[in-house]
């Protein structure tokens, strides 16, 4: 089973509550993970709640629920290194009609996101993020069991040990709750491409 108690907060919420397979974030207005491009602000402040790992190769499962229901309100799977090193792949409220799933990867201060647009009925989703020594993998599932794509990405300061886990925030002037459950940390489902080497061990 996965255990909690090996997770430690970057920031921790006003609001949270942690028990052995569930863990609730009501999110702050005004906190978000973003540095520089195209807005120009940096924002910093978000919650983060991660664990350590040495391991070259891994992967990171998480279901996200969430009542999110004002504009960039998000929760998901984060990668936070440090303010200017980080990815995230989350859902971020956009209005009643859509949201955006989307990934940003953030390397040596600034960021960049890749979104798609889907239903605003989505409420739940699972994310998978998996290593391979200095690259990641960012994949989602509405079922956790078939995973689609969602983001491959370089981390250029990704060279020893890493810190991922989960986060949720809210932009603007707003508040919600976020729910992460059936978190694992498993061997790396993201395979060698065809006819790559066999990994080191």
């Amino acid at each position: 089973m996965f255990d909690v108690n090996a997770l430690c907060w970057t920031r921790e919420p006003r609001s949270c509550a942690i028990s052995a397979g569930k863990i609730e974030v009501v999110t702050s207005p005004h906190t978000d993970l973003w540095q520089r491009t195209y807005y120009h602000f940096r924002n910093d402040n978000a919650p983060v709640l991660q664990m350590e790992l040495a391991d070259k190769y891994f992967s990171f499962v998480v279901r996200t629920a969430f009542e999110s229901k004002h504009r960039f309100d998000q929760c998901g799977v984060v990668m936070y290194l440090d303010s200017e090193n980080w990815i995230k792949g989350s859902i971020e409220y956009e209005n009643g009609d859509f949201q955006h799933l989307g990934s940003v990867v953030t390397n040596h201060g600034y960021s960049d996101w890749a979104t798609t647009e889907i239903d605003a009925s989505v409420r739940s989703m699972w994310y998978r993020l998996s290593r391979r020594e200095d690259d990641f993998c960012i994949e989602c599932s509405p079922d956790g069991t078939h995973f689609a794509q969602m983001r491959v990405c370089h981390m250029w300061e990704a060279t020893g040990p890493v810190r991922f886990g989960v986060y949720a925030c809210s932009p603007e002037d707003s508040s919600f709750k976020a729910t992460f459950t059936d978190m694992d940390v498993t061997e790396c489902k993201w395979l060698a491409h065809d006819g790559q080497q066999p990994d080191e061990d």
